[in-house]
């Protein structure tokens, strides 16, 4: 649990989090469907919520996971399976690059589980996208993980995101982002 005197730090933090998605979504928008333009905003304002109210580094399957708590969350609002599986493992790509990082490499069955756990792939990467390019985040996580993914996911209608946004995807989001260059995408 947090002291009192930390949750109106960690409140502002939260807050200036979701501001920050939502001008990245903002500056996404034109190159969204307008039903993924606002799935993408449910995400965005659910997927940290329950920071506060989480059992610290518990693991992403734990119930008391922020994820969990989150995905809990949603599910009293919508039914659609997808949408719960995203805001549920929108951190695994960042995890399996930690492993990466720290141990120089990272658990397959993880990576197969979440492969074939989320069908609609533009809207995951879409959301990887906007929740990590942000001003504190470097980009090797999602650059690690958009070269994982290449070549082993379905997109639909053409709307294939490694196209779309292959180049310089976080120079059109704001102008302190470090560019994500996805080696191999078509």
């Amino acid at each position: 649990m947090i002291g009192a005197g930390r949750a109106p730090v960690i409140l502002k933090e939260r807050f200036a989090h979701i501001a920050e998605l939502d001008r990245n979504l903002e500056s996404l928008r034109h190159k969204l469907s307008e039903t993924d333009y606002w799935r993408l905003r449910v995400l965005i304002h659910s997927h940290d919520t329950f920071k506060g109210k989480a059992q610290p580094n518990a693991p992403i399957t734990a119930s008391n996971s922020h994820a969990s708590l989150a995905r809990a969350f949603l599910a009293d609002f919508c039914a659609d399976d997808d949408m719960l599986a995203i805001v549920e493992f929108h951190d695994e790509p960042y995890a399996l690059w930690r492993q990466v990082a720290s141990k120089g490499k990272f658990n397959q069955q993880r990576l197969t589980a979440l492969l074939a756990g989320i069908r609609d792939w533009n809207l995951f990467l879409a959301f990887n996208i906007i929740d990590g390019c942000t001003e504190e985040k470097g980009r090797e996580p999602l650059r690690w993980f958009f070269e994982h993914v290449a070549g082993k996911v379905r997109f639909y209608s053409g709307r294939h995101i490694l196209a779309r946004y292959k180049a310089n995807i976080c120079n059109r989001i704001g102008g302190a982002c470090r560019p994500l260059i996805i080696v191999g995408a078509n």
